[in-house]
C-alpha cells in the first residue's frame, strides 16, 4: 500500500502547481477582458441580452429620447404650436377690426346720404315756393312806381344777378316804361280747373336748385292798342343764402 503522505506530495508536484498557476492566470485575464466571448469563440445564446438579435441591436433596447423642445411643445403648448395659434388669433383680430371699421364707414356714409337726401327734399320744397313767389315780382313793373317795383324785385335776388338786374332796369327798362307808360303784370300759370301752379324743380341740392315755371305776362303801353299776353317758359336758378332762397339767374326759354 502506498503511503498517503507520498500521494500528497505527488499531488503537489511541479506539474500540478504549474497547471494551477496557468488556471489562475487565465481567470485573471478573463476578469480583465470581461465576460464576453472572444472573436473566435462560439456565441452562447444564454449570454445574449434581452431584445438583442444576432447581427443588430433593436432600437427598443435603448429608446431615443425626444428633443426637449418637442416635449415642451406637447406639454406646455410652446414651440411651433403656440406661434401658429398666435398668428391665427392675430388674423382673426385683424379681420374683425377691418369689418368693424368697414361697418362704421358704411353707417357713416349711409347716415350722411340720408341726411343729404332729407336736406335735398327740404331744399326742393323751399326753392319751389321761393321761385313761385319771386317770378311775379321780378317779371312785373308799373311805370307809375318803378322804383318801388324794382326795389321789391331786388329783394328776391342775390349775387351778380342782383347787380345785373339793377343795371338793366335803370338803363333800359325804366326809360322805356316811362316813355310809353308801360305796365307788365306777370303770373305763374295755373290749370283752368284749379290746382298747383305750373312749376317744377329740375334739379336740387341742399344749397342750390333749378326751377322751371310757365309764366304769363300781360303788357299794356301806348305802343299797342290793347293788352298783349306773352306765354313764357322761365328757368330760375336759386341759391340758399343766410336770408333764405334767392334767385341767382333767370333765363327765358
Amino acid at each position: 500500500m502506498a503511503n498517503p503522505s507520498t500521494r500528497s506530495r505527488r499531488a503537489g508536484s511541479p506539474g500540478s502547481r504549474s497547471m494551477a498557476a496557468a488556471t489562475r492566470a487565465a481567470a485573471r485575464r478573463a476578469e480583465r477582458t470581461g465576460p464576453g466571448p472572444g472573436p473566435d469563440s462560439e456565441l452562447d445564446e444564454s449570454q445574449v441580452p434581452p431584445l438583442v438579435a444576432v447581427g443588430r441591436v433593436l432600437e427598443a433596447e435603448e429608446p431615443v429620447a425626444e428633443p426637449a423642445a418637442d416635449k415642451g411643445a406637447k406639454k406646455d403648448g410652446d414651440g411651433p404650436a403656440r406661434p401658429s395659434r398666435w398668428r391665427q388669433r392675430g388674423l382673426v383680430t385683424a379681420v374683425l377690426a377691418v369689418l368693424v371699421v368697414a361697418g362704421l364707414v358704411a353707417v357713416s356714409v349711409l347716415g350722411w346720404k340720408y341726411l343729404e337726401a332729407r336736406q335735398t327734399d327740404r331744399a326742393r320744397a323751399q326753392a319751389l315756393t321761393a321761385a313761385q313767389k319771386a317770378a311775379p315780382v321780378i317779371l312785373s313793373y308799373d311805370h307809375r312806381h318803378l322804383d318801388r317795383d324794382f326795389a321789391s324785385a331786388r329783394g328776391h335776388l342775390t349775387g351778380s344777378f342782383r347787380d345785373e338786374y339793377r343795371r338793366t332796369t335803370s338803363k333800359v327798362v325804366a326809360p322805356t316804361a316811362k316813355k310809353y307808360q308801360g305796365v307788365v303784370k306777370a303770373t305763374v300759370v295755373k290749370p283752368a280747373g284749379g290746382g298747383a301752379p305750373a312749376a317744377s324743380v329740375v334739379s336740387a341740392s341742399p344749397d342750390r336748385a333749378v326751377v322751371l315755371l310757365f309764366v304769363n305776362q300781360v303788357t299794356t303801353s301806348t305802343q299797342i292798342s290793347g293788352p298783349r299776353v306773352d306765354l313764357n317758359r322761365v328757368r330760375m336758378t336759386l341759391t340758399l343764402t343766410s336770408a333764405g332762397w334767392k334767385v341767382s339767374a333767370v333765363d327765358a326759354l
